[in-house]
């Protein structure tokens, strides 16, 4: 799922109230420390032109699949491409069914729509905020029948093809209960890890650790700057255990060819700039540290709001290894504290206001209010705090107080 831009990238240094503006995300830092090397990166590209492709790429795929502990990763352009080539290439189809869930950036569905595909939508587990197991599991008993090895919805008649769980906000789904449906009912897996980068899940039937976008028949990645691991672009990447979706992802980025004008196939053009695949692998090399960083300052963002009352904190369950992509709290009226901590000049975001089956672009799928409480809830209560690896023990410590502060006098007052 790839993330909408905002406007808290760079960091102020104007003054409000005497103290310094703490932005929500703080890209510049992080681009300076690594100038050199990224310019480095740039001069080999201009030297060689070798912009499309070639071994700035392949590298990088390299390195990235290591990373993610699968066999194979395909770098593409966006996220939302990764996605998409990653639905046809397992082999959904116009006219399929692909389940996930409404509370996510809206490439999740547009990538299911250009697939071809009808998105269908099951809630959201209250606290995880990723899919709810048992409302999976309810969607695939209640209103869908096996039919000669086909899962197929009793109302459309149409095919129930695959499942796609979102590992929103760096925290992954509860991949076993998921792993286990899929399995029974012969269905695609395909992870939406682009907020993930790095998270880890305990499988308690495996026994073992297991890192996002090693599960599924294959997952997407967006790399948009303001990732844990971003571009200084658009970029993504698919990875994957399975050699013919590999190949299917290969060839569908590049206009559907195998080898150079012999075209087996309608593609797109989804390749990868070489030197944003070059700016990559740059910051790969930190993105462990940088996400250990962003787990310090989550266990630190905890205990200052320890006793705070009226203030809910995310939730990771001990099956999880969180990367904190993003930190979100929910509180009773979350508009009134985002201007707040704009007036006093603090970031902060909403990820996302308005849940995707309520969403004027898919008013054709006939959703209603009312249809995903849990999804319903949470997007009128959340509110995402800084949360980057250079925010200190001083912003954190003002973001608290002045968070607490206000929603301790909302709680006063309405008592």
């Amino acid at each position: 799922m790839s993330q909408p831009k905002n406007n808290h990238s760079q960091v102020s240094h104007s003054q409000k109230n005497g103290s310094q503006n703490i932005p929500f995300l703080d890209l510049v830092t992080p681009h300076v420390e690594l100038e050199a090397e990224l310019a480095a990166v740039f001069q080999q590209v201009i030297r060689s032109a070798g912009f499309i492709g070639g071994p700035m790429v392949e590298n990088f795929e390299k390195e990235f699949a290591a990373f993610c502990q699968t066999d194979r990763a395909i770098a593409v352009n966006s996220g939302t491409d990764a996605l998409r080539f990653a639905l046809m290439a397992a082999g959904v189809k116009a006219g399929d069914m692909v389940i996930t869930v409404p509370h996510t950036f809206i490439a999740t569905t547009e990538a299911i729509s250009q697939a071809g595909a009808e998105v269908v939508f099951v809630d959201i587990d209250e606290r995880t905020y990723n899919m709810d197991p048992a409302q999976l599991k309810s969607f695939l008993e209640l209103e869908c029948d096996q039919r000669n090895g086909a899962l197929i919805h009793r109302q459309s008649g149409q095919p129930v093809k695959a499942v796609i769980p979102v590992h929103l906000y760096g925290q992954m789904a509860d991949m076993d209960p998921i792993c286990d449906l899929v399995e029974k009912y012969n269905l695609i897996l395909i992870e939406d890890a682009c907020q993930a980068h790095g998270a880890e899940y305990f499988s308690r039937k495996h026994n073992c650790w297991k890192k996002a976008g090693s599960i599924g028949h294959a997952a997407a990645f967006s790399f948009y700057p303001g990732k844990n691991l971003g571009a200084c672009g658009e970029a993504g990447a698919i990875t994957t255990n399975v050699a013919d979706i590999d190949r299917q992802c290969r060839r569908l980025r590049d206009h559907g060819q195998g080898q150079k004008y012999f075209h087996e196939v309608e593609g797109y053009n989804g390749r990868l700039d070489a030197m944003q695949a070059g700016f990559l692998s740059v910051k790969l090399k930190r993105l462990a540290g940088w996400n250990e960083k962003r787990r310090q300052h989550a266990e630190r963002y905890r205990q200052l709001f320890a006793n705070r009352e009226g203030i809910l904190l995310p939730y990771e369950p001990k099956w999880s290894k969180a990367v904190y992509h993003l930190f979100v709290i929910r509180v009773a009226d979350r508009e009134q504290l985002k201007h707040h901590l704009e007036a006093v000049g603090i970031g902060s975001g909403i990820h996302y206001p308005i849940p995707l089956h309520l969403q004027k672009a898919y008013a054709t799928c006939r959703y209603k209010k009312g249809d995903f409480p849990v999804t319903e809830r949470v997007a009128a209560e959340i509110l995402s705090l800084p949360m980057f690896p250079g925010l200190t023990e001083e912003m954190q410590s003002r973001i608290v107080e002045e968070t607490a502060e206000w929603v301790t006098r909302l709680v006063t007052v309405g008592s």
